[in-house]
């Protein structure tokens, strides 16, 4: 079976309590090598009602690594020598308007990059390459989740503007204002280059953004803390298992994931002329840039 028809693996993101649930079942978990260094951590592989999952924790179980050290790279190039072709990042984020409460989903469609200490892009000299960000979320995956959020009675919001910022600090009150009159909708600091690297690899890329405060403009609250965080984390754990089980069936079933353009991403993208590619960059690539380079 071809790479772009074979049966959909979902792959999930983010932080250990989303990957304890109930019915998960052939639970392993496996160091997956890349050529471009250690994941954070090893990758979970269990099923869940027939359909392959694949969980791998952002910053390590312990939450060992700050946003800024995590290779992104080795995440999304061990989650597709994995198999993945649909990512859910379940990632954390501060709320930027009044209606986005704590406890609230945001089923992004949209991100502003302002991060500046990555590197990325799984190209470069040697190999260049340019995906399209235009829209840079897979619509069919976050319709997916939108009718799983509703199906668990999650309080969800379809579409938004995610502005990540590069940490660790939180920001300060200037730069909160200022990313409001920018017509952000929630801040965090984890899913650039995340996203352009799942794009670049060809896997469908979803955001489900957890509000867990009000960032620092809000003038009725206090100025946000770890413990705030962690606090409404917990209680977010339980809703996102449940989308999780939700969404599963949905990516099972559906026919369209095969024709996905996500998967295609490479399609036009790769500038290099053959005979001037860097060997060396093409051995690399193998998993992301395969299904291109391999004609």
């Amino acid at each position: 079976m071809s790479e772009v028809n074979r049966k959909p693996v979902l792959g999930i993101i983010g932080g250990s309590g989303v990957y304890d649930i109930d019915g998960l079942v052939n639970k392993r978990w496996v160091s997956v090598s890349s050529p471009f260094g250690a994941p954070s951590d090893e990758l979970l592989f269990g099923e869940l009602d027939g359909q392959q999952l694949v969980f791998l924790p952002r910053h390590g179980r312990g939450h060992k690594i700050p946003p800024s050290e995590i290779n992104f790279h080795a995440n999304i190039d061990a989650l597709k020598r994995a198999g993945v072709t649909d990512v859910i990042s379940v990632s954390a984020v501060g709320s930027l308007r009044e209606h986005l409460k704590p406890g609230m989903f945001v089923i992004v469609d949209q991100f502003i990059d302002r991060t500046f200490a990555r590197n990325k892009s799984f190209f470069g000299s040697g190999l260049v390459a340019h995906v399209s960000m235009a829209h840079p979320v897979c619509s069919r995956l976050g319709g997916h989740i939108e009718a799983a959020a509703n199906e668990s009675g999650i309080a969800a919001m379809r579409g938004g503007t995610y502005l990540v910022m590069e940490g660790p600090q939180f920001s300060s009150q200037a730069e909160s204002e200022l990313y409001r009159t920018w017509g952000c909708d929630v801040i965090g600091m984890t899913n650039m280059p995340e996203a352009k690297l799942a794009r670049e690899a060809e896997m469908c890329y979803a955001t489900v953004a957890m509000v867990t405060d009000y960032d620092c403009w809000h003038p009725e609250h206090d100025a946000v803390t770890v413990e705030q965080i962690i606090k409404v984390l917990l209680e977010n754990a339980d809703k996102a298992r449940s989308l999780v089980k939700h969404v599963v069936p949905k990516l099972g079933t559906d026919a369209d994931a095969p024709a996905c353009s996500c998967r295609m991403a490479l399609e036009y993208a790769l500038i290099t002329a053959p005979h001037a590619r860097d060997p060396e960059k093409v051995k690399h690539l193998d998993a992301v840039a395969g299904r291109v380079l391999s004609r």
